[in-house]
């Protein structure tokens, strides 16, 4: 590679940095809130080297990296990195996450597991948070346990993780979609009542409220209101299921008057 330098590049989440020497990419950098402190930044991390036009092989690069951030698949394991000051557990880690694709996260654990330390979760963080590959080692498709989110130490924190898993279409909730259920509620319904006379009974002894309009239209409704990914609702600690106040009043009075019948 050529003489060390650092350039800043417009992506589809903020102006990033990258520095690269003689034997590879030694930095990438996510957006700071402007590019004059993405700029100071990299010359804070960076006080030797310039800012300069990116040779080709880092030019190549930084296409990959746009590329991904704009939600196309490419492939960032063959940019070559400079980890000759990397501590050895941390490189082990950098490899193991360079080989999770995009659209696929493992946890702290499995990492730790993985690279042959299990019960080093914690350190496994501590690496990660300290990743200075950002995007090309994706520490961000790394979560805790429990598919929480966990820390991320880049600009934005967790938001600017979730940001770049939403992009990579990892993270996908429940009522993520069009707002609509994809089938007639009533009508499907009607025909598990009219296969089986068994399950018809089933069916009018619990008087089904999930069954109403109502109930239709409030999952319609639910659908359009919760886009938050799966992640994010999980470290709230909220669940995956609509709560009883949410639901409407007639299908809570329908539903407890057969509880109170059988």
């Amino acid at each position: 590679m050529t003489a060390p330098g650092f350039a800043l590049f417009d992506t589809a989440i903020g102006r990033c940095g990258i520095a690269w020497g003689a034997s590879g990419i030694c930095g990438v950098h996510l957006p700071e809130a402007s590019s004059s402190a993405t700029r100071r930044r990299m010359l804070l991390r960076y006080p030797e080297v310039n800012e300069s036009a990116p040779p080709p092989v880092v030019q190549r690069a930084i296409d990959r990296i746009v590329t991904l951030l704009r939600g196309e698949a490419t492939d960032l394991e063959q940019i070559a990195l400079d980890m000759s000051l990397v501590p050895a557990f941390h490189r082990r880690v950098y490899e193991l996450a360079r080989k999770i694709p995009a659209g696929r996260t493992l946890s702290y654990g499995e990492v730790a597991s993985r690279i042959g330390s299990p019960g080093a979760a914690r350190a496994v963080g501590q690496a990660l948070g300290k990743n200075p590959f950002a995007i090309v080692v994706p520490c961000h498709r790394v979560l805790a346990a429990g598919g929480k989110p966990g820390g991320f130490s880049a600009s934005g924190g967790i938001d600017t993780k979730l940001k770049m898993l939403r992009i990579e279409q990892a993270q996908r909730g429940l009522f993520d979609g069009d707002g609509e259920l994809g089938f007639d509620l009533e009508q499907a319904v009607e025909t598990l009542r009219a296969s089986d006379p068994k399950l018809a009974r089933v069916i009018a002894r619990r008087a089904v409220p999930f069954a109403t309009q109502e109930y239709a239209q409030y999952f319609r409704r639910a659908r359009r209101v919760d886009r938050v990914s799966a992640a994010a609702r999980q470290s709230r600690g909220d669940d995956f299921c609509p709560r009883s106040s949410a639901v409407p009043a007639s299908a809570r009075r329908a539903d407890r008057r057969t509880n109170l019948e059988r």
